[in-house]
């Protein structure tokens, strides 16, 4: 089938196309509502600019499709193959790509707001300034993905694989990323206000500039992280362990700081540390926070 035929098909009210080859096909702009694309070839297509609202493409291969601007909501994309596809600036709010294969992928500027991707392969992909507010998504790999400026907030990230990931800048209020693993994640600039980190592993994180009044640290291993100029107004950072972490001209006011580890932290110039049983002494806004090192 080429796409003459499959328009005026779709013309004649015709909406099942499942299995269709269209590979490399030439769909830009294109109106296909409602239209079931179920394991078929779109390898290559283009559909930039089209308008596939509530269309269903599960398990069809659209690896290096070109769905620029494309108006996909409420559609099922469901273990779909999108590896490598450019998805930039794509309205796909409420659709469905559960384990969707979207390693790779470029999402810069996508909206998928409401989104399920529970368990889909993110591993990669360019995902800056996406628009992931209350999305699902739980158990997905974002491993080395880019998600510079991202929104999240609202977003349920069990079990998500974030390592490595950059989301400097993103926004994150709120969140929960209680014991999750954030080694090496990039959140220079990011907004974490009263998000929930408990017992997560920072460990060598990018916290510079970042927003995290009122968050909650505890139990949190920040060893060798970097939170200088940090914001940690009011943080829970009870039992944290900061050996070797940067803190130089972090805001520490209001912060709960028992029983840290603190080996070979740095701080800035007049704030003091004592461990073994001693009285510990920070200076932050020129207000000094006694806690007792245990």
């Amino acid at each position: 089938m080429n796409v003459r035929q499959l328009l005026k098909l779709y013309e004649q009210g015709n909406r099942e196309f499942t299995g269709i080859d269209l590979s490399g096909a030439n769909l830009r702009g294109v109106m296909l509502i409602g239209v079931n694309l179920t394991g078929a070839n779109l390898r290559g297509a283009d559909f930039s600019r089209a308008f596939l609202l509530k269309s269903d493409f599960s398990g069809a291969q659209m690896n290096w499709a070109n769905l620029n601007y494309v108006k996909m909501s409420d559609a099922k994309l469901i273990e779909t193959d999108l590896t490598k596809a450019n998805m930039s600036g794509a309205f796909m709010v409420k659709s469905k790509l559960t384990g969707a294969k979207l390693s790779g992928a470029i999402l810069n500027g996508t909206n998928l707001r409401r989104t399920n991707l529970w368990g889909a392969n993110l591993c990669g992909a360019q995902l800056e300034r996406v628009n992931l507010r209350d999305a699902n998504l739980t158990g997905v790999n974002f491993k080395w993905a880019n998600l510079s400026e991202a929104r999240l907030i609202g977003a349920r990230v069990y079990g998500s694989a974030l390592s490595f990931v950059n989301l400097s800048y993103a926004w994150l209020k709120d969140l929960d990323l209680a014991g999750a693993d954030l080694e090496g994640v990039n959140f220079s600039g990011a907004r974490l206000s009263r998000a929930n980190l408990e017992g997560a592993s920072l460990i060598a994180a990018n916290l510079e500039s970042a927003k995290l009044d009122w968050a909650n640290l505890q139990g949190a291993d920040l060893t060798g992280a970097n939170l200088t100029q940090a914001n940690l107004e009011n943080a829970n950072l009870t039992w944290a362990v900061l050996r070797k972490a940067d803190l130089l001209d972090a805001n520490l006011k209001g912060a709960k700081l028992y029983g840290l580890d603190i080996n070979d932290m740095q701080v800035s110039n007049g704030v003091g540390f004592q461990a073994n049983n001693q009285e510990v002494g920070f200076q932050a806004n020129n207000q000094f926070v006694y806690s007792t090192a245990v």
